[in-house]
């Protein structure tokens, strides 16, 4: 064999050998992407057996078969653990009945100070100057990141010195918290600027009213609109097991006696109607529901039997119970700290503060339920069964 078929032949194995090990690498690689796929999928499968991966139904369903599994001693015990469970309930609704009726007793001390309120917001009272009580912030020294709000604070500055009280003190609070600026339509806005003060008023049924006190207007002859929340703290005959304190179960509004051509919560419509033989044209004139704050004192009423709520009813009765506890608990007794913003809704802060990528690749997966947030946008509210303080 001469020198130049030897360097062939010697080139051509040299081909074969490399291609041969690339065969080889590519198979490994190949059985390692198949061990990872079967290694991902018996994770999933094993968590799919994991009840805190199950979905809440098949959850309880399986658990309930896992304890029907048990041997019949071990039943016996469970038996007698869920009867101390409803003991501990029990004495629990006692507890939040004791929490009510301190409420209703705290309220008529909170009510001095927020009399007291009322006058300075409403001019009534012009209060001599005052050193602060607590411990004032120093105000920060980079504003190189501050927005242009200028024109935002222009309304404001424009205010008069001599203005008595503080305008617009509680249309301010509602445009300042997100849940109760969408309820308000810029149509409400001139009466809102009327509305001088929010109360409550405990009733021994184990209800509370909210009472909106409202200036002489041009829109309705009410001095006061009230909206009535009713509490059920009682264990469930059906399900005891289900208690978490008291909760709302139903609302009743006023009748708001609007003037002639003033009512906020319809709009009129003209439709032009051509008459099939005739070529005569008629003009109809209809009232249909406009959206407005207003429509938060006429709820959809609640009959014993809940079946009969559509789930439209079911989701704005959802949401008017947690505004309800929210008025009461939140905006009436901390209502300067809120138009102030020493109090803010800050849930869509804590969200923006994670980064957008990592973010997309949680979501990047199977759908998860998303947690119980409220029939708002999804805003995490104080629930209805909370105290008012805590």
């Amino acid at each position: 064999m001469d020198a130049k078929k030897a360097k062939d032949v010697a080139s051509k194995g040299k081909d074969e050998a490399s291609m041969s090990e690339d065969d080889a690498h590519q198979d490994n690689e190949d059985v390692g992407s198949s061990m990872s796929e079967n290694e991902e999928e018996k994770e999933f499968s094993t968590n799919q057996m994991v009840p805190a991966y199950m979905n809440a139904i098949l959850r309880r369903q399986f658990l309930q078969e896992m304890v029907k599994s048990l041997p019949p001693k071990l039943q016996d015990r469970i038996t007698v653990l869920k009867n101390i469970q409803l003991d501990h309930l029990k004495l629990e609704a006692q507890f939040f009945e004791e929490v009510y009726q301190l409420e209703k007793k705290y309220q008529e001390k909170y009510q001095v100070l927020f009399e007291k309120r009322r006058a300075i917001v409403t001019g009534e009272v012009d209060p001599p100057k005052e050193e602060p009580k607590w411990k004032v912030e120093p105000e920060e020294e980079n504003m190189e990141d501050m927005p242009d709000f200028s024109k935002l604070l222009k309304k404001v500055k424009d205010i008069p010195q001599d203005t008595k009280g503080i305008p617009n003190f509680w249309l301010t609070i509602f445009r300042n918290t997100d849940i109760l600026s969408e309820m308000v339509q810029e149509h409400d806005e001139p009466v809102l600027q009327k509305l001088t003060d929010i109360t409550i008023k405990y009733d021994d049924e184990h209800s509370y009213t909210l009472e909106f006190h409202f200036d002489k207007n041009e829109y309705f002859t009410n001095e006061v609109l009230t909206k009535q929340y009713f509490l059920k703290s009682a264990l469930d005959e059906d399900y005891p097991f289900g208690f978490e304190g008291p909760e709302i179960y139903k609302c009743k509004g006023c009748t708001i006696n609007w003037e002639k051509k003033m009512n906020l919560t319809v709009r009129t419509i003209r439709k032009k109607q051509k008459h099939k033989q005739r070529a005569a044209v008629r003009t109809i004139v209809k009232l249909v529901p406009n959206d407005s704050f207003f429509n938060f004192f006429n709820p959809p009423e609640v009959s014993d039997d809940k079946e009969e709520l559509d789930e439209d009813s079911q989701s704005i009765l959802a949401t008017d119970f947690e505004i309800g506890h929210f008025l009461r608990a939140r905006i009436i007794p901390k209502a300067v700290l809120y138009y102030t913003g020493d109090v803010i809704d800050d849930e869509d802060d804590d969200d923006d503060s994670f980064d957008g990528e990592e973010e997309e690749d949680e979501e990047s997966g199977d759908e998860k339920e998303n947690p119980r947030g409220g029939g708002h946008k999804n805003k995490k509210l104080a629930q209805p069964n909370e105290c008012q303080n805590q």
